[in-house]
């Protein structure tokens, strides 16, 4: 490879614009929300099946004390009418990141 298309690559990379990364985080923690969630709570506008014992999320998006850490604490804590649900620290971050988008 040449010299000057070994550098090419080079600045590419480097200077290379970032992905919008909450947009993709948001939009993982929607199919997270409609996979695990949308039995119970409403997770987007236009839903019309919940139990009307779950907030809808756009309740908890405009609480505001609401964060990641805020949902991380009610998902590990015991709901007697909540499944348990395992997520790891990245989802839980992208569920957030979506919830905080319905404001």
């Amino acid at each position: 490879m040449s010299k000057a298309l070994s550098l090419l690559i080079l600045a590419v990379v480097v200077f290379a614009p970032p992905k919008p990364a909450a947009a993709a985080d948001a939009l993982h923690g929607k199919d997270i929300a409609t996979r695990w969630c949308a039995s119970c709570h409403i997770v987007e506008k236009g839903q019309t099946n919940a139990t009307d014992q779950a907030p809808p999320f756009s309740y908890l998006a405009r609480s505001p004390d609401f964060d990641q850490n805020k949902l991380a604490f009610l998902l590990l804590k015991s709901h007697p009418n909540m499944p348990q649900v395992s997520l790891n620290r990245a989802e839980i971050s992208d569920l957030a990141d979506y919830i905080r988008s319905l404001k």
